[in-house]
């Protein structure tokens, strides 16, 4: 049984820490490159994330600012992890998508196997962090 690896994304962005924390820490910057939301940067705060396949809860799991954030997503047992390293005029900025199962199982929102989704986000969150958040932190 192969139980797939988590997804990391790990870039440099030319902006300052306190810029990328506030485009990745609030609901209208989240908003602003990667779905809308009702989130809050509150350990327990429960919340939706609106996926094309409908609303996803989540819930804040860990918040130390302005370094890191971990919340859960969706029903899957998934745990995606902002991090970041202050580098001056620049931050190292790294997303990790774990909590992935079997990779034959099927998901039941998206009627497809784990590998399916998890090769599918995996293409999504490199375009999503390389091209979205980037564009966001740096303008």
């Amino acid at each position: 049984m192969e139980i797939l690896q988590e997804i990391k994304k790990t870039i440099i962005f030319n902006a300052p820490i306190n810029k990328v924390w506030e485009v990745v820490s609030t609901s209208e910057g989240i908003s602003k490159w990667f779905m809308p939301n009702d989130f809050e940067a509150n350990v327990g705060h429960e919340f939706h994330l609106q996926s094309p396949f409908g609303p996803s809860p989540c819930k804040v799991l860990e918040v130390e600012e302005p370094y890191k954030i971990v919340f859960s997503w969706d029903t899957e047992g998934w745990v995606v992890s902002f991090l970041l390293q202050d580098f001056g005029e620049q931050t190292e900025f790294t997303l990790i998508h774990g909590g992935w199962k079997e990779a034959d199982k099927i998901q039941e929102k998206a009627n497809e196997k784990n590998s399916v989704i998890h090769e599918r986000m995996d293409k999504g969150w490199e375009s999503i962090v390389n091209e979205k958040l980037r564009k966001v932190v740096e303008d």
